[in-house]
């Protein structure tokens, strides 16, 4: 859901990389990486199973040992989230931050000083380019680290001016005018060709994040009243086919990454009507459908899968909880309240996986962030490396297993802070 917590960084180019006149960066022609094995996590179970995955920007915490030079602070934490073992790695592509005037490439090596806004200890990296090599030294491994992309950050070059409420928005949150759908086409067709030049697969495509948060997409409605009609739809289905287009034999387009906002309120639209407002032929065409549910909140998944059955679709799609975690996230941000110590929210996060895992639908979860944003803090590690939340033993518990083995006892009981 944090596009605000992910800052973008790229280091200098490397072998077969030409540039483009103004000094932007264009890999050269590369071979297809090899596709990463995967479970079946595309496609609703038969039977109780439950991948797990993690969103994480800074390569020194995502790199293969001996692969990358990393700070002492970081090699520790970077062999922790390893022992998580996920099945897929969801990356952020800022499109505002990359693209901010329409004439230049994408710049897929922004510099990033790898703290965590301010907070040290730092490891700087350069963006997009750095994570995708983190990535590919991941995927070279073996099974598990399936590649996700998801867009958010629309540059005002290419927002399209719609009246309506747009409290709550931030100044990279619109729809795309019309002749910007092919600057956004050309920026994944970029993205996907700089991740085979570092050897990283990408298997998952996500057109946009909380498409129904006025943070990300605005405005959600013509007026701030909840009665009145989404907005939201019409544009994320432009991107959605946009961004369908441009994936090849082998690639998934996965919909949703939906906030969990349950019930229409003046300012977002909710997930059921959200599903109701999509066209049917785009909705049903995907085989997974993302949806965002943090621990002290509603779970999402029954009302997403109501919402999705009263479509009809032929074939059910898998659900995806593509963001999740436990602290006191903002409230704009977040709908998960309650949660009193690290401790009790571990315990909540457990309770929640088995539920997850006991629904055939569910088949992935995935924990945002490794390290702790301290403006969004659901982190597993504190922003200043200092400490582990109890949290982290719990998915690294979930990881070792098998995805359609028995839940892992608690471990909420022991470690962390």
């Amino acid at each position: 859901m944090r596009f605000a917590a992910v800052v973008v960084l790229v280091i200098a180019a490397v072998a077969l990389v030409v540039l483009l006149p103004g000094g932007k960066e264009r890999p050269a022609p590369a071979p297809e990486p090899t596709p990463v094995p995967t479970p079946a996590l595309d496609a609703a179970g038969r039977g109780p199973s439950l991948a797990v995955g993690i969103t994480e920007p800074n390569p020194s915490l995502v790199a293969a040992p001996l692969t990358r030079s990393v700070p002492r602070e970081f090699a520790r934490w970077r062999d922790a989230l390893a022992a998580i073992h996920p099945a897929v790695y969801r990356l952020v592509v800022p499109w505002s931050s990359v693209q901010p005037r329409p004439a230049a490439a994408p710049n897929l090596a922004l510099l990033n000083g790898g703290c965590m806004r301010a907070i040290p200890p730092c490891a700087a990296f350069a963006g997009l380019r750095d994570q995708l090599r983190a990535l590919a030294s991941r995927q070279k491994q073996g099974p598990g680290w399936a590649g996700m992309l998801v867009v958010t950050g629309m540059p005002p070059w290419a927002a399209r001016d719609v009246p309506g409420c747009r409290r709550g928005a931030s100044s990279t949150a619109a729809g795309p005018r019309t002749v910007a759908l092919r600057a956004y086409r050309s920026l994944l067709r970029y993205v996907l060709s700089v991740a085979r030049t570092e050897g990283a697969s990408i298997r998952y495509v996500s057109p946009w994040n909380e498409p129904n948060h006025p943070y990300f997409l605005a405005p959600q409605r013509a007026a701030c009243d909840p009665a009145s009609p989404t907005l939201a739809a019409a544009p994320y289905a432009a991107l959605a086919r946009a961004a369908r287009a441009e994936l090849a034999a082998g690639q998934e387009l996965v919909l949703g990454e939906t906030a969990g906002i349950l019930a229409p309120t003046r300012r977002a639209t909710s997930v059921p009507e959200f599903i109701r407002a999509l066209p049917r032929s785009l909705l049903c065409s995907a085989r997974v459908w993302s949806q965002h549910g943090y621990i002290g909140g509603s779970d999402p998944v029954p009302a997403v899968s109501a919402a999705l059955d009263a479509r009809r679709c032929r074939r059910r799609a898998a659900i995806w909880i593509t963001e999740t975690g436990v602290g006191p996230a903002p409230g704009g941000l977040s709908l998960a309240r309650g949660i009193t110590s690290p401790r009790q929210g571990c315990n909540l996060l457990h309770r929640q996986l088995v539920r997850w895992y006991e629904n055939p639908r569910v088949t992935l979860a995935v924990q945002y962030t490794f390290r702790e944003d301290n403006l969004f803090p659901t982190g597993l590690v504190t922003a200043d490396l200092a400490r582990a939340r109890p949290a982290l033993r719990e998915w690294q518990a979930w990881g070792a297993r098998r995805p359609d083995a028995r839940p892992p006892r608690s471990t909420c009981a022991r470690g962390g802070t």
